[in-house]
């Protein structure tokens, strides 16, 4: 598909599907084809799944893929150094993010505040493993699950 008429089709759509940017020039692929980039944000799960069957992806495959398209960042206050540690840990270990403060590493601050990172899919994973967690954490993952889907 051309450029143009891609690009046009994306934003024919009625998902907010933004072009944030374009690579200047062109690249060769193998067998001497053009090959374009543009970088997408994709805000909401219909954004992901129409910009994933833009492309001819399977509807069965874009239903798997599509909480791997949109990213998180979710600012969480006051969260005792206990629970911050799991959740960190737990982040981590699916591949996702979550900063702390300094202080939380060095167990010298009761609380703190987080940014959470990651794509849907891996908040979901790591929702389900927070819930079985002590400290409060079945609490907040029910707000967060609420909280992600009800604004995706």
């Amino acid at each position: 598909m051309a450029k143009a008429s891609f690009y046009k089709m994306l934003l024919s759509m009625d998902y907010d599907i933004m072009i944030v940017e374009e690579m200047q020039g062109e690249m060769q692929g193998t067998g001497g084809m053009r090959m374009e980039l543009a970088k997408l944000e994709l805000p909401d799960l219909q954004a992901a799944e129409q910009a994933l069957l833009s492309v001819g992806a399977d509807p069965r495959g874009v239903a798997i893929m599509k909480e791997k398209a949109v990213f998180r960042v979710v600012k969480v206050e006051g969260v005792p150094i206990r629970a911050a540690n799991l959740i960190k840990q737990t982040f981590l270990a699916h591949g996702a993010e979550a900063a702390v403060s300094r202080e939380t590493a060095m167990l010298s601050t009761e609380a703190t505040d987080m940014i959470l990172m990651g794509t849907l899919a891996q908040y979901r994973a790591i929702l389900s493993r927070l819930r079985e967690q002590p400290f409060g954490l079945r609490g907040l993952s029910e707000t967060l699950e609420k909280f992600l889907w009800e604004n995706s």
